[in-house]
């Protein structure tokens, strides 16, 4: 079987160097010295300040919300992880959704303003498939309204834009580190914060509100990053390179062999890719579920993501139909890619899927 993800698994002797860490301080939790280490070397990795290591991706969002005081409504793609709109509604925050760019599968900025009522505190973008929503159109649109901007950019890891990290725009951005991502901790997750006031109330917030001299000043919560996932965290920092330069080598395959065969998704020009998905969009539903069969009766294991399309589900109040999402969702699949894929499973993968696109679209005639 090959599989459409693998979480890498970094040098074991590595590794050990750093659990012997562990085992000399027995400190294991609690801004230990390798959750500082990891959170010095992110920092300077990505170009970035005021990063706040938590436990996973979701509460990471969830604490972004409580800090910066997200109520009411949030404006929000349809077309990502669940996880972007369960968290809101986990939070008693009512998601409000506004329809993405049929090219780029981010929000689409010009629908952004229509959304917006007396009720919505926030707009949260995503950057899907590490691709760049319209940061400027979008902090426009917050200024003018008074709205926070809470960037996921769970799939941004490492990205730039204009020769500036992504991860630094709006009042905060998210990143993911579930073991499945490009750079991982097992579990984990990180929050960047803009200002350093929102940061420090973050960092009291993750540690159930205790401050420095152990007095309790505020609600909080356990979100802490433990010292194991800083340890697989540290190793994989240290191999980063060639993971993105593995995966750069298999996302190219794959570009030059299908960009003539199915669509690709349109990437901002003026980004860099970390090389994190390789997305393809069908011209039909019936024509994805035909090549998804294909490959799967050929021990491929390929995902329908993001599916479905987040306005359709069932716990969400019935509101305007997403359509263009709704359409994406239906023909988007997201092939195997991983560092250590072997090239000759890769380009039987490409063979297999470009025969059945080409045997549906002739027997569909």
């Amino acid at each position: 079987m090959i599989n459409v993800t693998k979480p890498y698994l970094p040098n074991r002797t590595k590794l050990n160097q750093y659990i012997d860490k562990i085992y000399d301080t027995a400190w294991l939790t609690n801004n230990g010295p390798l959750v500082q280490e990891l959170t010095g070397r992110l920092q300077k990795y990505l170009g970035v300040e005021k990063l706040l290591l938590v436990s996973n991706g979701t509460l990471a969002l969830q604490i972004a919300y409580k800090v910066l005081g997200v109520t009411g409504q949030a404006i929000t793609t349809p077309f990502s992880f669940v996880a972007t709109t369960s968290s809101l509604v986990w939070e008693d925050i009512e998601p409000i959704f506004a329809d993405i760019d049929p090219e780029t599968l981010c929000i689409d900025s010009s629908k952004i303003e229509e959304t917006i009522t007396s009720r919505t505190t926030a707009i949260i973008p995503v950057h899907v498939f590490g691709n760049a929503c319209d940061v400027e159109q979008i902090e426009n649109i917050a200024q003018e309204h008074g709205l926070k901007t809470i960037y996921d950019g769970a799939h941004a890891f490492g990205v730039q834009y204009r020769g500036k990290s992504l991860l630094s725009y709006g009042d905060a951005t998210t990143l993911s580190f579930h073991a499945t991502k490009l750079f991982h901790t097992i579990e984990g997750g990180a929050i960047i914060f803009k200002k350093k006031e929102d940061y420090e109330k973050a960092r009291l917030m993750i540690k159930f509100g205790i401050d420095d001299s152990d007095s309790i000043v505020e609600v909080g919560i356990n979100a802490k990053m433990n010292e194991f996932q800083a340890a697989m965290g540290l190793c994989l920092l240290d191999e980063l390179e060639t993971i993105i330069e593995q995966r750069f080598k298999l996302w190219h395959n794959y570009e030059v062999s299908l960009k003539d065969v199915v669509e690709l998704q349109k990437r901002n020009p003026d980004i860099s890719n970390n090389y994190s998905y390789f997305p393809i969009i069908f011209k039909t539903e019936n024509e994805l579920m035909y090549v998804k069969a294909t490959l799967s009766a050929n021990g491929i294991n390929t995902r329908r993501y993001f599916y479905p399309s987040l306005d359709t589900l069932e716990y969400l109040q019935r509101k305007k139909s997403q359509a263009i999402s709704r359409d994406i969702a239906a023909r988007i699949l997201c092939l195997p890619l991983y560092p250590d894929l072997n090239p000759k499973d890769q380009y039987q993968i490409i063979e297999i899927l470009v025969n059945a696109v080409l045997k549906f679209r002739r027997i569909s005639k």
